[in-house]
This record gives C-alpha cells, structure tokens and sequence, in this order.
C-alpha cells in the first residue's frame, strides 16, 4: 500500500467519557481484616452472576468481625441506586469503617453522602489493587464454587439464580462452618461474642 500510495480509511474509535470520579476516599483499612466487635469494620463490592437469562450482579457487604453478609442486593444493573439499596440495609454506625474500590458507584457523591449519613467512614482500596478487599472477593468467588461452579449452572433462569444466591448467602451466615470462627457460622459466632 505504502509503495502504490494508497491509505485505508480508518473509522473513528468512539470513546464513552469516563468523568472523574467525585471522591476517591483514604485506604484506611490497610489490609487490617479483622475487628473486635460487629459491625465495626465493613467491606463491600459488585460480583457478576453471568448464569441466568440475563447479566445479574451482586452488591454484598461483609462484617469483618464474623465474615457475616450483613447487607445484600440483587440486580440486573450496576449503577449508584443499586449499591445505595445494599447500603440502605445498615443500620446507622457512628465510628464503622466502609470499605471498598473506586469503582464509580462508590465514588459517586449520592454513595458518599448516604455513607457519612449513616455516621460511617468510607475506605477505598488502591487502584487496581483487589487484595485490599480480599475477604469480599473470596466471599464472592466461594459464593460461585460452592453453588453454580459445583452444580454446574451455567445456564439457568433468572429466577433460579436469584434464589440459589438468597439460599447461599442464608447457608452461609446461619449453617456453614468457619475454621478461623472456632467452628462455628457467623451468626452463631456474633451470638456468642454479645
């Protein structure tokens, strides 16, 4: 082409304008996971649950001091009102740390102002650094062994993917044994420490 002058017309790479995120706030938790008391220090984050008929996703927060799902939402799009649902779900905790990524949902102002109106400290993990939020991503990726890996769902419907989350986060809390819990679930382990 180069030797016959001829050039190629090359279509114009369409860029979606990313925006500067309004908050990205300290990493306060430092990879410190654990806590003396419930409720204390919190984790979240967004997984995909790509077995159904559609894309879902799922928002879930983490006690540090159980490992307990104390907050949880299912939805078929992240965006901002889908992680202020999850967060609704907590009560008001003057003092708690909230952690998180600076994916756009928690750096959006609407998050962070819902976050310092429940009285709780927001946290956020380096860039492109996900072990700082490990006990949420290991929550996540038990979540998917354990039920639709192990069962072989990678296929289904909505609904039933909906439902197999619900029973497994129940499962989880209430029944499913921890070695670092002394052997016991989360919930019965909270039960005991008050």
């Amino acid at each position: 082409m180069q030797r016959e002058g001829l050039q190629c017309r090359v279509k114009a790479k369409k860029r979606k304008p990313t925006g500067q995120p309004v908050h990205i706030a300290e990493h306060l938790l430092k990879r410190q996971f654990e806590a003396d008391a419930p409720m204390q220090k919190l984790v979240t984050d967004i997984t995909y649950l790509p077995f159904g008929g559609k894309m879902l996703y799922l928002s879930s927060i983490l006690d540090l001091f159980n490992g307990e799902i104390v907050a949880y939402s299912i939805a078929d799009k992240q965006d901002t009102a889908f992680v202020l649902d999850t967060l609704r779900q907590l009560p008001s905790l003057p003092g708690a740390i909230l952690h998180s990524d600076q994916g756009s949902v928690y750096t959006s102002l609407a998050y962070q102002e819902a976050v310092e109106g429940k009285g709780i400290t927001m946290s956020m993990s380096r860039k492109g650094t996900p072990a700082d939020n490990a006990p949420i991503e290991s929550f996540h990726s038990t979540l998917k062994s354990e039920t639709f890996y192990l069962e072989g769902l990678t296929c289904t419907t909505t609904a039933i993917v909906e439902q197999t989350v619900r029973e497994y986060i129940l499962y989880y809390n209430s029944i499913r044994i921890q070695t670092k819990l002394s052997n016991q679930s989360p919930v019965h382990f909270r039960q005991l420490a008050a």
